[in-house]
């Protein structure tokens, strides 16, 4: 069961509109269509390590992140978990239980303190109806992640320990909207071996490799990619690049 917090109205000094205006999915739409869609949207505050959403809770809305990392997961029959995928501010997530109105396929945590924004389901599919551009944009975003989790199981199978580390660290430090490099994600070790389906150990023993080679500084809480182009060559060679 997710942990509750408390939702309510989109108030105070933030643009509340900014995460429609500047996504991909809204941009294209009239000010007073992002305003009337605006009115139907709530903000959640969660902490750092908090539960969004559980996998089997009930799909009832489309959430978008004002501030703040989310990590989406399933757990492995181990106890283990697999990350599916981490949102940054300006992204959306939970389009998949919104639309079937069936229950949530997998888990949403909270990686920092994060604002969000949710859009009821009641509220979302009447204007999806009224807006089938909009709706073949959702069906291109569902395409891709279904394209990206496709390619992350052809990852974890096929890719040595150190490929799939570099190309992990480097989309983690790029913005998704700009592809300019961000040098820093807040994430621990720990996260990162989840997400690329490897032991914390040996994670953690190819990122101290990569420290000591000065293409990474491991922070409290961070790591940050000082050469990413040495992690650009690691993720197309792989093989010669394993600390074993």
């Amino acid at each position: 069961m997710s942990v509750s917090t408390e939702t309510r109205p989109v108030t105070g000094t933030r643009d509340r509109l900014s995460l429609l205006r500047n996504h991909p999915l809204f941009c294209d739409l009239p000010p007073a269509v992002i305003e009337h869609l605006g009115s139907y949207m709530k903000t959640r505050k969660v902490a750092r390590g908090a539960t969004i959403f559980a996998k089997g809770d009930p799909g009832s809305g489309l959430m978008g992140v004002l501030s703040g990392m989310v990590k989406v997961s399933v757990a492995s029959a181990e106890g283990k978990d697999i990350v599916l995928n981490i949102f940054h501010e300006g992204e959306i997530f939970g389009e998949i239980a919104l639309l079937d109105g069936r229950p949530r396929t997998a888990d949403a945590t909270a990686m920092s303190d994060c604002e969000l924004i949710v859009i009821e389901r009641r509220d979302f599919v009447p204007f999806l109806s009224a807006h089938p551009d909009v709706t073949i944009k959702f069906v291109e975003i569902l395409c891709a992640r279904l394209r990206r989790t496709s390619e992350q199981v052809q990852d974890v199978t096929f890719l040595n320990l150190p490929t799939r580390l570099a190309k992990t660290l480097l989309q983690l430090t790029t913005d998704p909207e700009t592809s300019v490099p961000k040098r820093k994600v807040a994430i621990t070790q720990r996260e990162i071996s989840q997400i690329i389906g490897r032991s914390r150990e040996s994670t953690n023993k190819q990122l101290r490799v990569w420290a000591k080679r000065g293409w990474i500084r491991l922070e409290r809480g961070g790591v940050s990619v000082l050469a990413p182009d040495k992690l650009a060559t690691a993720a197309a060679e792989g093989s010669e690049f394993d600390a074993s």
